[in-house]
């Protein structure tokens, strides 16, 4: 069984699918729950045990799993996992249980959403795991739908129009990574979509026809994280979804995109990676000043933290496309960071909410006196976001900056004027919410629930440890980041300090 693990992994939620469809209608809610819970447990107990069977020193990936799906045009089930697509998975185990608990206050049609909850955990798992290109395509279309069964089924007033939008903006993003894929295939000759072959067989390509195929990919993930100006799905998006799903939406699929970057733009284009660098870090930097403008100018405060993850994920964009080690090292830092520290701030959002019935700062003020405790863990979530030193955005933030500053001043400094931006708009929404006159139909709101507490404080508490303590994260990162960039930018990786001593000096306040 060990020799398929992250099989397992990938396709233990649908054992839940398939236990609350066989229940069907006799199934109660409340069984649902605990059994969607359960599933999410056990998963994230699964990828426990990938991380205890991980060398975190080895390059390349590992506890590859390969089988032959359709011999005739050399389709394989081919999954594995390196130092990037590891913490992924750990993040997306982590947060899925804490979402369902978040979702304990859903009355409406509970048994299809936790379906809809399970199959997501799969589709993202199968994501972040394969190694064959069409098995990944298949598993990247596939989280669509249950996200805009989320959004439409359980969001907003306007979740309809949000869920179409969403669904709309990626699927056209995606037929442009499916041509990309089937033209790919076809010229490299190599007679696979293993990954690891195409990126040996892509080497043969005419340089434009690797640069076309290039801005395929990118286009695709580029909408999926998104990259300005492809970005005007998300904050409708994020304020029609319910809590949970804002949650995951912050957490795992903006990061599917960043990943798909890493792992496919520069693995499988180098040359063309290298060539539009330039002018994708300028669209990072538009995005990272543009998500924090535009925060500063929100009422609505669970679309102020939808603006936020626009220009926090511009970070991570900047990271990769800076194309240094501890630029990349950083990005991937980030994509765990943000997915802890933004879905911290959604939840926390959905926890006011449920109280105030109401979103908007104007009518808010006031509920540190009423609410301490929640409040407290709000202030923290604030101060991880901000990048507080100490708190785990700012090693990650503080290595993009490093990086990205080795190789290019302008772009670097931008981005640490943004990071100023990024700590006004978010105590200034912390202000609006926390302090100032009460309303009188908020004096007898009841402070954070037990149930609540068990929902944020591991959360909180990761978000500390990682600040504290990266290398738990690095260790494994640093060795995948290394090969990426080697094999992409050879001369950044030669002349830019490593990222392990630059990770050193931020742990000591440097």
């Amino acid at each position: 069984m060990s020799e398929h693990i992250l099989s397992i992994l990938i396709f233990f939620p649908l054992l839940g699918v398939l236990a609350i469809v066989v229940g069907g209608r006799g199934m109660s809610d409340a069984t649902a729950r605990w059994l969607a819970l359960f599933v999410t447990l056990v998963t994230f107990g699964v990828s426990i045990a990938v991380l205890g069977r991980f060398d975190h020193s080895a390059l390349g990936f590992q506890m590859v799993e390969q089988a032959s799906w359709v011999p005739s045009i050399g389709l394989q089930w081919i999954v594995g996992v390196d130092g990037i697509s590891l913490w992924m998975v750990l993040l997306t185990t982590f947060l899925f249980p804490i979402s369902v608990l978040a979702s304990w206050t859903v009355t409406t049609d509970v048994r299809r959403y936790m379906i809809a909850m399970l199959v997501l955990e799969t589709a993202v798992l199968g994501t972040f795991l394969a190694l064959d290109l069409i098995v990944f395509f298949i598993f990247f279309e596939a989280l669509l739908v249950p996200m805009y069964l989320l959004i439409g089924g359980w969001g907003g007033e306007r979740r309809v129009y949000a869920a179409l939008k969403f669904f709309l903006y990626t699927m056209a993003g995606s037929a442009f990574l499916l041509v990309a894929i089937l033209f790919l295939y076809a010229h490299a000759g190599a007679n696979t979509f293993d990954l690891r072959a195409l990126a040996d067989a892509s080497t043969t390509l005419p340089v434009q026809t690797a640069r076309w195929l290039f801005l395929g990919f990118f286009i695709a993930f580029a909408v999926k994280v998104p990259v300005f100006p492809l970005h005007t799905w998300l904050p409708d998006a994020h304020t029609e979804a319910p809590t949970a799903g804002s949650v995951l939406l912050a957490g795992v699929l903006l990061k599917v995109g960043a990943y798909g970057m890493i792992r496919f733009t520069l693995a499988l284009f180098p040359e063309a990676a290298r060539h539009f660098a330039t002018a994708i870090e300028v669209l990072a930097v538009i995005g990272i000043i543009y998500g924090a403008v535009c925060a500063l100018g929100q009422r609505d405060v669970k679309r102020l933290v939808a603006y936020s993850s626009v220009s926090h994920l511009g970070f991570v964009v900047l990271g990769v496309f800076a194309l240094t080690e501890q630029s990349v090292t950083g990005g991937v830092l980030q994509m765990v960071n943000h997915g802890l520290a933004t879905g911290a701030l959604f939840l926390l959002v959905g926890m006011v909410y449920e109280r105030t019935h109401t979103r908007r700062l104007d009518k808010m003020g006031g509920l540190a006196s009423q609410m301490p405790w929640l409040i407290g863990f709000f202030l923290f979530a604030v101060f991880a976001s901000a990048g507080l030193p100490g708190l785990s955005s700012f090693v990650g933030e503080f290595l993009v900056i490093v990086g990205t500053f080795a190789v290019n001043h302008l772009f670097g400094a931008l981005a640490s004027v943004a990071v100023v931006l990024g700590a006004v708009y978010l105590l200034w929404s912390f202000q609006r919410v926390a302090y100032g006159s009460i309303r009188e139909e908020h004096r007898t709101l009841p402070d954070v629930s037990l149930r609540e507490v068990v929902v944020i404080v591991p959360v909180l508490a990761l978000l500390l440890v990682f600040g504290v303590y990266p290398k738990l994260l690095t260790t494994s990162i640093d060795p995948a980041t290394k090969q990426v960039v080697e094999q992409v930018a050879p001369d950044h990786a030669t002349t830019v300090v490593p990222a392990t001593q630059v990770t050193a000096q931020a742990e000591g306040g440097g």
